[in-house]
């Protein structure tokens, strides 16, 4: 139908129609047949098709490559505040319905697969932590909080602060500065420290100076699949970060677990949450380079019989997938060569980048060179609270692939 709106409106290929028909929210700039004159950065523009058919509303990116993302293919929407109120409702609910009792740590707003572009919103407690990577969105962020506050407060959640960490080098590109610090304008409380509660253990987070937003809460049910396998077992948690796996594992009933990260604050930050939690007995501690420690412990022949790769992403981008192929490749082979037979490994990876196309015929030449074979217990992914959205494949990204060597 031909388009009757208030917006101005920017006419796209065939490609980017076929695109956004499918599902996908995101119009790249070589896609623009033609566009309005001097759209205000973070202003709506309408989405036509070559022949004038409407294909949606979003907001306008003047310097990102990503110029346009679309928020509905609805042509009576008008956009304004009970719309954004709206989708923020739709997560809230959604988040409560999915985690249950776990509501009170997860992933209130994931982006797009909330209809939410470059939005992020954590909840630990009764602080919330923010990540806005789009432009429009930054401008409309005041109507976000506003909304997640009285969606919480209906259900009895009282919002003590905001925390923003809008500072990745997505900021850049969408020509925002970097920003990190309490929302001013609500108020918080003094520390930056918060406590938590997940699968039945306790952690201290950050949210200042955590990783991400203080604490990773995709993995929680992965952590629950590592604890069911643990017990009695000798465990070497590599990238243990605050040490979530490590600790799963040492309450599942592990023999022992050694807990490692090359960050001596990592460390200290996991050695104070086996400590909260009673775990200490049963836990040790290590600052190395995981690269370099994997080669010495199979040399050392340790007595291992789990092993869990949990690495940060080792790419961001299609260009270096090679590059961190071979890296997967690496710390899962020496997994390998460290394990006996009917040891246990849990790998993964975080990065959208490295598609389970890619990863599985890695862990198979792996496996090759290491001289043993995989019998695959379990493929999972990121918790639901990070949902992805089909037709949106940035929205899968978190590979958890639960092995035994055979």
């Amino acid at each position: 139908m031909k388009a009757q709106r208030i917006f101005p409106s920017c006419t796209v290929t065939q490609k980017a129609e076929r695109s956004l028909r499918a599902g996908h929210p995101w119009v790249y700039a070589e896609e623009l047949l033609s566009a309005p004159a001097d759209p205000e950065n973070g202003s709506l523009v309408d989405v036509l098709s070559e022949k004038g058919a409407y294909l949606g509303t979003g907001l306008w990116s003047e310097k990102s490559k990503i110029r346009v993302r679309v928020l509905s293919s609805n042509p009576n929407e008008t956009f304004g505040e009970a719309f954004f109120a709206r989708r923020v409702a739709y997560a809230v609910r959604y988040r409560e319905d999915v985690m249950g009792e776990d509501f009170s740590a997860c992933r209130l707003i994931f982006g797009e697969a909330d209809g939410l572009p470059g939005v992020t919103v954590d909840r630990y407690g009764d602080l919330l932590v923010s990540q806005i990577l789009s432009y429009g969105m930054e401008l409309r962020k005041d109507v976000l909080y506003r909304a997640l506050v009285s969606e919480l407060a209906a259900r009895g959640v009282s919002v003590a602060g905001i925390y923003e960490r809008s500072e990745g080098a997505l900021r850049d590109l969408e020509g925002l500065e970097r920003h990190k610090g309490w929302y001013a304008a609500l108020p918080h409380p003094e520390s930056p420290v918060t406590a938590i509660r997940e699968n039945g253990i306790l952690y201290d987070v950050d949210v200042e100076n955590g990783q991400k937003t203080g604490f990773f809460l995709d993995q929680k049910y992965n952590r629950l699949a590592v604890a069911r396998l643990a017990r009695g077992k000798r465990v070497l948690d590599c990238f243990t970060h605050t040490g979530s796996f490590a600790l799963n594992a040492a309450k599942g009933g592990a023999a022992l677990v050694t807990a490692v990260d090359v960050s001596s604050e990592a460390i200290g930050a996991a050695r104070k949450n086996a400590e909260k939690n009673g775990l200490s007995d049963r836990m040790d501690f290590l600052c190395a380079d995981v690269f370099d420690l994997l080669p010495r412990l199979v040399a050392e022949r340790a007595d291992y019989d789990f092993v869990i790769l949990d690495p940060p992403a080792f790419t961001k981008s299609r260009r270096t997938a090679r590059d961190a192929e071979r890296g997967y490749k690496e710390i899962n082979f020496r997994a390998m060569k460290l394990l006996p037979r009917g040891g246990y490994l849990a790998t993964c990876s975080c990065s959208h980048f490295m598609e389970s196309e890619r990863f599985l015929p890695m862990l198979r030449a792996a496996a090759r060179d290491a001289g043993v074979s995989l019998r695959l217990i379990e493929q999972r992914r990121q918790s639901p609270d990070h949902p992805e959205l089909l037709g949106v494949p940035e929205t899968d990204y978190l590979k958890f692939f639960l092995l035994q060597i055979v």
